[in-house]
């Protein structure tokens, strides 16, 4: 049976940003999963599925609904243990919730901020206004303000990738030799980066810019069919 990802766009159905539905959608190809895809502005979400959500991603397995990105890796360990698995263990379970605190604590403050006024931009009329209104209320002040100064803040966020680069430099994945769902929570937000803005979050040379190339080549190049802005 094929699994639905409903799944956050903009103007351009083929451009899914979330960094959460990034996750979802690498792990759904990780356990060699079929399924299809409901793209949503902001403003349609709370009509699905009977208003089951406020947020998205949202999957149906079958007769279950399941929500928020790790809650959905969960329920795809447990519910298809003969696939390939997102955690290699419990051990790896609590591995990666520390990953999520750690990415949502240290790189989606920047990344999110940076990106304001652009993932404005890409949204259809009505989501402008929701998306401005709320977001402004969010973070204190006009989108466009809060977005400046990036340039400078830059060089503070690239060297908080400090962690991420020394493991991904002597190992091809943080998951080691091949990919776990720790990967796709860190992917999920530098694909966000990469699908809405032009902006280098990632130098060139740095080796965080080889394993996200390599996280992007993952699945028959699932993350890489989105082109980069």
């Amino acid at each position: 049976m094929t699994i639905t990802l409903y799944e956050l766009v903009g103007v351009d159905a083929a451009r899914p940003f979330s960094p959460h539905c990034w996750k979802v959608a690498f792990a759904l190809a990780h356990k060699g999963l079929d399924f299809t895809t409901v793209p949503l502005p902001f403003t349609q979400i709370g009509a699905i599925e009977g208003g089951a959500t406020k947020t998205v991603p949202l999957i149906r397995d079958g007769e279950t609904l399941v929500g928020d990105s790790f809650a959905i890796a969960l329920h795809l360990e447990e519910a298809y243990p003969d696939r390939p698995s997102l955690f290699g263990g419990e051990g790896g379970v609590a591995l990666s919730r520390f990953i999520e605190k750690w990415a949502n604590a240290t790189l989606v403050p920047f990344v999110g901020a940076s990106l304001l006024p652009e993932i404005h931009a890409a949204l259809e009329e009505d989501d402008q206004a929701y998306f401005r209104q709320t977001r402004e209320a969010r973070f204190g002040g006009a989108l466009e303000d809060v977005a400046r100064g990036r340039e400078e803040r830059l060089e503070a966020f690239r060297n908080a990738l400090v962690p991420l680069r020394a493991v991904v430099k002597r190992q091809p994945f943080l998951g080691g030799e091949g990919p776990l769902f720790a990967d796709y929570i860190v992917a999920g937000v530098f694909q966000w980066a990469r699908v809405i803005s032009p902006f280098p979050f990632i130098a060139e040379d740095d080796p965080v810019a080889d394993w996200f190339e390599r996280c992007l080549e993952l699945h028959d190049g699932l993350g890489r069919r989105v082109p980069a802005a």
